[in-house]
């Protein structure tokens, strides 16, 4: 194999496991609809003060940069992705029977 043929392979072998990488464990566990190994989603039934914890896949959530917010039964919701709103949204009463404590009340809105 010649110089450039190794070259490019390297370059390939390293674009490949950096987009896996950040498709695995990154934002891009997100958008794919799952949590994989990131963060500790859900681990802990406990929300640190001034967080809100996304009712679909249980991850914290500051309410001043939370991804996405919506609003059901008086009460708005705050989500780590536009991904998790969106399930959220097409079944409300599945993710806020289970999860007061994903919740808080009042009428933030995100501008």
């Amino acid at each position: 194999m010649d110089p450039e043929s190794l070259k490019s392979l390297g370059w390939l072998l390293f674009w490949g496991v950096l987009i896996f990488v950040m498709m695995r464990y990154g934002c891009g566990a997100h958008v794919m609809g799952g949590h994989g190994g990131h963060g500790g989603h859900g681990k802990s039934d406990k929300t640190p003060e001034g967080q809100a914890k996304d009712p679909v896949c249980g991850m914290n959530v500051d309410p001043q940069s939370a991804a996405a917010a919506s609003v059901h039964g008086g009460n708005t919701y705050y989500f780590c992705s536009t991904s998790c709103r969106d399930q959220f949204e097409r079944e409300p009463k599945k993710y806020a029977a289970g999860s007061q404590a994903g919740h808080q009340h009042g009428g933030h809105c995100h501008g």
